[in-house]
Parts: C-alpha cells; structure tokens; sequence
C-alpha cells in the first residue's frame, strides 16, 4: 500500500487524503508548538518555499504525545505557525504517532529505519520521513536532523531528479 491511500484529515478538520500528494515528493513531520525544536518551523519553511514549485511539500503533522507540547486546539495550530513562522506548507490534524492509536500514516512510517537504523516508534516532535512521488518511504531523520541539512536537501533532490 502507498502512503498516498492513506485518509487524514487536514487542520481545519476537512478530509485530505494524501492521493492528493502522488507524483510529489513529500517530508512528512510530527509538529509541536512549544517544544525546544519549534524552530525548525523555519527550516520547513525554507524547505516548501525553496522546493515547492519543483514538486515538493512539507506536510506538518501535529502531535501531542510528547510532554503536552502541542496543546492547541486546530485554529490555535494555525494561528501560531502562520503568525510566528509564516508557515505556508499544509497541515493535518492532530494525532497519536505512537501507541494503540497510533494513526495509520504513522504505522506506515515507522518500519524505515534513519541514518543510525533505528525503526520503530517516534522518538519525539519534527522527526521527519520522505515519501517519494510514488508514495515509497525512501528515508528518515532523527529530530535533531536540522530540515535544511544537507542529507535532508540532498535526499529531497534526489527524490526531484
């Protein structure tokens, strides 16, 4: 199965199933407002803006598993990653990356193991995964992984080429 058959819904509460993502390449990121990584909000941004008309985009996937750091309600999401980070890239709505409600997006995800080979469950808020343009989950990053590092810039064009 694809990730781009996979339905969840966006911020706002709306469907958006992920087909609407095949043939581009997609960094799907579990989000936090109030965590020491937030920051990378920037680097996501950079990310759509410097890549987004090439066939690329950011999908934010806020979760609140992780020390409560993500407590907002969806127009409060919004609201502080448009107004504090200009963020631009689409978001889902809140859920569980870890766990018995684990969300399906995220069982799908977890069995690609990163640089050091860990697999398995989310370690904490913006790790993140590239998902090809045919919806394959081709590589991970530890939290820690700046977005704009150069192993994520250069997995992303390589996806592109």
């Amino acid at each position: 199965m694809s990730i781009f058959d996979i339905d969840i819904n966006s911020l706002d509460g709306e469907p958006a199933n992920l087909s609407q993502y095949q043939g581009q390449t997609v960094l799907v990121v579990n989000v936090a407002s109030k965590c020491g990584l937030t920051p990378q909000y920037t680097g996501l941004e950079n990310l759509q803006k410097a890549y987004g008309d090439k066939g690329f985009t950011v999908l934010g996937v806020p979760c609140n598993q992780f020390m409560g750091q993500e407590p907002g309600s969806p127009e409060e999401i919004a609201e502080f990653c448009s107004a504090t980070y200009g963020v631009t890239f689409p978001m889902t709505e809140k859920v569980d990356v870890n766990g018995d409600n684990r969300h399906p997006l995220y069982d799908a995800l977890i069995s690609t193991p990163d640089s050091t080979g860990h697999t398995g469950d989310i370690r904490w808020n913006f790790e993140k995964f590239l998902i090809s343009p045919e919806g394959e989950v081709v590589d991970r990053f530890d939290p820690q992984t700046e977005p704009e590092d150069a192993k994520v810039t250069a997995a992303i064009e390589e996806q592109l080429a």
